[in-house]
């Protein structure tokens, strides 16, 4: 598995992976958005034998970083993908002077938040209706060592 920065050439493959990855309340990136973030933000991939396997995108134009959306095609689940791209995009923002990351994710996502527990990742909060469905989701924070 090779982790590396994102380029505008992965942005078709990064939108056909956000298609199948994420539903309509979930808030999927368009085409477009995906371009933007790769020029103006932080997008890894995970690339196993030349296939995108999966990503992990963090917005830095900003006081504190936020991890806006991470995501494994369901191929390579299981092989340590999501955890590779979270070790890396973590590194990176630390190294970037990031003191804190946050992010938010669905109530009902159990293996991410159990992988972003690991990381050190803790519920701040509960956001009550957060998604399109009207599910809820947690707010949660990374804070750096001092």
């Amino acid at each position: 598995m090779t982790i590396r920065k994102a380029n505008a050439s992965d942005v078709s493959n990064l939108h056909a992976l956000e298609r199948e990855i994420f539903t309509p309340e979930n808030f999927p990136l368009s085409r477009a958005s995906l371009s933007y973030h790769v020029k103006n933000n932080l997008i890894y991939v995970a690339e196993i034998e030349g296939e995108i396997a999966g990503y992990i995108l963090a917005l830095v134009k900003r006081r504190h970083a936020k991890l806006y959306s991470l995501g494994v095609n369901s191929l390579y689940r299981g092989q340590n993908v999501a955890s590779k791209l979270l070790e890396t995009i973590i590194f990176e923002l630390l190294h970037m002077g990031f003191k804190q990351i946050f992010l938010e994710v669905r109530t009902d996502n159990e293996t991410a938040i159990a992988l972003y527990k690991k990381f050190g990742f803790n519920v701040k909060k509960t956001l009550e209706a957060f998604y399109l469905d009207k599910r809820d989701a947690y707010l949660m924070e990374f804070k750096a060592k001092e």
